[in-house]
C-alpha cells in the first residue's frame, strides 16, 4: 500500500451517528443484468423525541435536495405500521432490488412496526427499520413511553423485533455502525435471507459525534446475480413432468415473472399460485387446465380426486424473478 493510499484510508470525517447512517444509505447502489439503481429510495417515518433530534436533523441536513437523483427523501405516514406495509409493497414492486427505510420514536411507535416486520420477513421482502431506543447512558430513565423491566435495564420494546427480523442490532456506541450497516446491506440484498432488518438507535447515541472513516461514505455498487439453475435438478424436474399424467406446478409466494425471449409464451402445464402470490405470473398465457390460486397447504383441493394423484409442487428459487 502506498503512502497516499494509506493516508486516504486513514482519513476520517467527524460526524454524528445519524448523519453517518443517512450518508451511507445514500451511497448504496445495486446492479443486476447491467441495470444500476440506488438501493434506498427514501425514508418513511413519524418523528418523536426518540428520533427527531438524531435522524430527523440528519435527514434535513444530509438527505439531499429535491433535484438530487440520490436524495433520501422523507415521507410521513399516519401510522408506523402502515409505513412498513408500504415499504414492503415498494420492495416487492422493485423485485427486492430497491427498498425503503422506516423510522419511529421510542415505545408504541416502534411496536407499531412489528406486524409489518413479520410480513416482510415471512415473505422475504427487504425493509430497513430504524426505531428510536431509550438512552444508552441511562441518565434520563425512565423516559416517556419507556418499557420498565424489573429484571433487566437493557431491555426495551425494540427487543420484540428480534423474532421477526433476519438481522437485529442495537447501536450503543457510534463506532458500532461501521460493522452493523454493511452487514445489514448484505442481508437485505441476499434473495435467500432478506426480510426485515432492525437497527435500534438509542436517542442519545444518534446525536453523538465520532471520527468516521471517510471511505465509509464512498459509493458502493452491490451486484445481485441471478442464481444459476443446476442442470441435474432441471433434468429431474423435466423427467417428473414427462411422466406425470396430470401435472400441476404451484408457485410459492414470491414475485416471479416468466418471459421467453421477450415474447409472450404459452404455458404447457397448469401453473397455480399460492393465495398470497396473486400477481406473480406475468407475460404468459395460462394453461387451460389451471385451477387458479390455492391455499398454502393445498387444502382447497379434494385430495381424493384423481387429478391430485400426480400433483407436482415446484418450489422455485427465491432469487429467480
Amino acid at each position: 500500500m502506498t503512502s497516499s493510499s494509506r493516508l486516504a484510508s486513514s482519513r476520517t470525517v467527524r460526524t454524528t451517528l445519524a448523519a453517518a447512517i443517512v450518508r451511507f444509505l445514500r451511497a448504496q447502489r445495486v446492479r443486476r443484468d447491467g441495470v444500476e439503481d440506488r438501493v434506498f429510495h427514501g425514508v418513511f417515518g413519524i418523528f418523536g423525541h426518540g428520533n427527531v433530534a438524531g435522524l430527523g436533523q440528519a435527514l434535513e441536513e444530509h438527505g439531499g435536495g429535491a433535484t438530487d437523483d440520490d436524495a433520501l427523501r422523507f415521507y410521513q405516514p399516519k401510522n408506523e405500521q402502515a409505513c412498513v406495509h408500504a415499504a414492503v409493497a415498494f420492495a416487492k414492486s422493485k423485485k427486492r432490488l430497491a427498498m425503503m427505510a422506516c423510522t419511529s420514536s421510542v415505545g408504541p411507535g416502534a411496536t407499531n412496526m412489528i406486524t409489518g416486520a413479520a410480513t416482510a420477513t415471512i415473505n422475504r421482502l427487504p425493509v430497513l427499520l430504524l426505531p428510536g431506543d431509550v438512552f444508552a447512558n441511562r441518565a434520563p430513565s425512565p423516559v416517556l413511553q419507556q418499557l420498565e423491566s424489573p429484571s433487566s435495564l437493557d431491555v426495551s420494546v425494540n427487543d420484540c423485533f428480534r423474532p421477526v427480523s433476519v438481522f437485529w442490532d442495537r447501536i450503543n456506541r457510534p463506532e458500532q455502525i461501521l460493522a452493523s450497516l454493511p452487514e445489514a446491506l448484505r442481508v437485505l440484498l441476499d434473495p435467500a435471507q432478506t426480510g426485515a432488518v432492525t437497527i435500534a438507535l438509542p436517542e442519545d447515541v444518534q446525536a453523538e459525534a465520532f471520527e468516521c472513516p471517510a471511505h465509509f461514505f464512498d459509493t458502493r455498487v452491490h451486484v445481485v446475480d441471478r442464481a444459476a439453475p443446476v442442470p441435474d435438478r432441471i433434468q429431474e424436474a423435466a423427467r417428473v413432468l414427462r411422466e406425470a399424467k396430470q401435472p400441476l406446478v404451484v408457485l410459492p409466494c414470491v414475485l416471479v415473472v416468466l418471459t421467453c425471449c421477450g415474447e409472450r409464451s404459452k404455458l404447457v402445464v397448469p401453473v397455480s399460485l399460492q393465495r398470497v402470490g396473486d400477481q406473480a405470473v406475468a407475460g404468459v398465457d395460462q394453461h387451460e387446465a389451471t385451477p387458479g390460486e390455492i391455499d398454502f397447504d393445498l387444502s382447497s383441493f379434494d385430495r381424493a380426486t384423481p387429478k391430485l394423484i400426480d400433483l407436482l409442487v415446484a418450489r422455485l428459487d427465491l432469487g429467480a424473478d
